[in-house]
């Protein structure tokens, strides 16, 4: 059972058709003022295979979600939050591959700041990943550009973490896959610039890229440019956790409720999955992003936040995310999927608007892509396509 303190939810009719792997939107309309107040009646088809009419609870207990965190962004500011299932109120997460949009930021303000360059042979800065120049690559180089749009030809999709007390790679380990990395070698295995292929490993470079650059440990370097200047206090790179956010961990939980051991695995692999957030400190970053965009920050320059929402060739990433449509109507939209943990954000820059949807189970993209598409119903959002990844 979730423990729920019910007592400061109001009902509010939100129909959100779930089903196990995709869902559709709603069509009963509601204030949008209203609509932090409860999150209720979920019609769902729950894991027996029935469909019912559920509300909030009672469908985060359908599907074994123990608890779940969301933060809506309107007029370019948090509107509301609401965390479900926890007695902290801002549950902590592993933000799993939310943490590729906070390295591609911490990226590009180095860029930003002449540390770094987007277009540059990554090879002339970082000295510790041996597969930057392979025969494959046909004289083109790997560069930060393509790094961060996901076509630099790079394998390892993803990392799957280590249980809590196992060894734990250095960077230089994950990069070659040596013991005790449980994760292939990094390496170009197609042209860079030629195709998109979904790669943490690539990601991986980019730390590497920014260690080498700084001479400094990744988590302080993204504490320095990005965390720390947005107030993202509940959020963090390093491991282990400090005592002051390790009280309001969520543990993650498998897909039929089991609690992971020890609470969740570790994953060193921290510009690609590492980061340990909350949906209101991400919420803060897309707002900083937001706010460049709309010429009221200079937080990045402006010309980077336009590379940012610009798919980079024929694929469907920017810098750091998945882009979908243009002008006003221009979408950055990202999730992520640890062992026990799923989330998912989505930020309409011109139009100030989003959503960041955490939750602590391997079935939250179930109830994150429900949310997700009921927001923009709510708020008549255009059309934004498939979930990206």
């Amino acid at each position: 059972m979730i423990g729920i303190r019910r007592s400061f939810v109001r009902v509010l009719a939100l129909t959100v058709c779930v089903a196990l792997l995709t869902s559709a939107p709603a069509i009963q309309a509601f204030r949008t003022d209203d609509m932090h107040r409860s999150l209720e009646f979920l019609a769902i088809k729950a894991p027996n295979g029935v469909g019912q009419t559920l509300d909030l609870y009672e469908a985060m207990q359908a599907l074994r979600i123990q608890t779940a965190s969301i933060a809506l962004i309107d007029g370019g500011e948090i509107a509301w939050t609401e965390a479900i299932g926890s007695e902290c109120a801002e549950p902590i997460y592993q933000a799993a591959s939310l943490s590729k949009l906070v390295t591609a930021v911490v990226a590009l303000r180095l860029v930003d700041k002449g540390v770094l360059s987007l277009d540059a042979p990554v090879d002339g800065i970082q000295k510790r990943w041996t597969s930057a120049r392979p025969p494959i690559t046909d004289g083109l180089p790997v560069t930060l550009r393509l790094l961060l749009s996901m076509r630099a030809g790079i394998n390892v999709p993803s990392f799957r973490g280590y249980a809590i007390g196992s060894s734990l790679p250095t960077l230089p380990q994950i990069l070659d896959g040596t013991p005790p990395a449980n994760s292939p070698p990094v390496a170009v295995v197609a042209q860079p610039g030629n195709q998109y292929a979904y790669s943490g490993g690539g990601y991986e470079v980019v730390e590497a890229l920014i260690e080498d650059a700084t001479r400094r440990r990744f988590a302080d370097v993204a504490a320095e440019q990005v965390l720390n200047p947005l107030g993202m206090a509940s959020s963090t790179f390093s491991y282990p956790l400090p005592p002051a956010l390790l009280q309001c961990v969520a543990r993650g939980h498998t897909a039929n409720g089991q609690e992971i051991s020890g609470g969740w695995r570790v994953t060193p692999e921290l510009a690609a999955a590492g980061l340990w957030s909350t949906p209101s400190d991400l919420a803060k970053l897309l707002i900083a992003i937001t706010d460049v965009y709309q010429a009221r920050s200079r937080f990045l320059n402006p010309d980077t936040v336009e590379a940012m929402l610009e798919r980079v060739g024929d694929g469907p990433y920017g810098l750091g995310a998945a882009v979908h449509g243009a002008g006003d109507d221009v979408v950055l939209m990202k999730r992520g999927h640890n062992v026990g943990y799923q989330s998912y954000l989505l930020m309409f820059p011109a139009r100030g608007q989003g959503i960041v949807v955490m939750t602590d189970s391997d079935r939250g993209f179930v109830l994150a892509n429900a949310l997700v598409r009921r927001a923009a119903e709510v708020y008549s959002w255009p059309a934004v396509g498939a979930l990206a990844n």
